[in-house]
């Protein structure tokens, strides 16, 4: 996979912005697990919504995160998502852990 930049789009279709699409603007992370939820529609109506821009939570596991403070965490996601926000992602909320906090949270560590 490669990350993709806005040099990349070659075409005036924007890209579905899905799990997929995340996991591969992510992979310079290795993540060892990622999840994404589109929670678009709950948010149906806010101002940032109207122009079609999505909200979206990601849980995402990767040992980069080893030794981070949560700000460098979601600094380290957010600087892939630049060139969509706010257009195409108004909200973006994160739930970044390193292997050995989700496992501690959540008992044994999805792949």
């Amino acid at each position: 996979m490669t990350d993709m930049t806005p040099s990349d789009h070659t075409t005036d279709t924007p890209p579905i912005i899905d799990e997929a699409f995340f996991a591969e603007r992510l992979n310079r992370l290795t993540p060892t697990h990622l999840h994404l939820e589109d929670e678009s529609a709950a948010h149906h109506g806010h101002a940032g919504a109207s122009g079609g821009a999505g909200h979206y939570r990601l849980c995402i596991v990767s040992q980069v995160f080893d030794n981070m403070t949560r700000l460098q965490r979601h600094r380290a996601v957010y600087q892939h998502f630049t060139d969509l926000m706010p257009h195409r992602i108004h909200a973006l909320s994160i739930d970044a852990f390193s292997p050995s906090e989700y496992d501690g949270l959540f008992g044994v560590h999805r792949q």
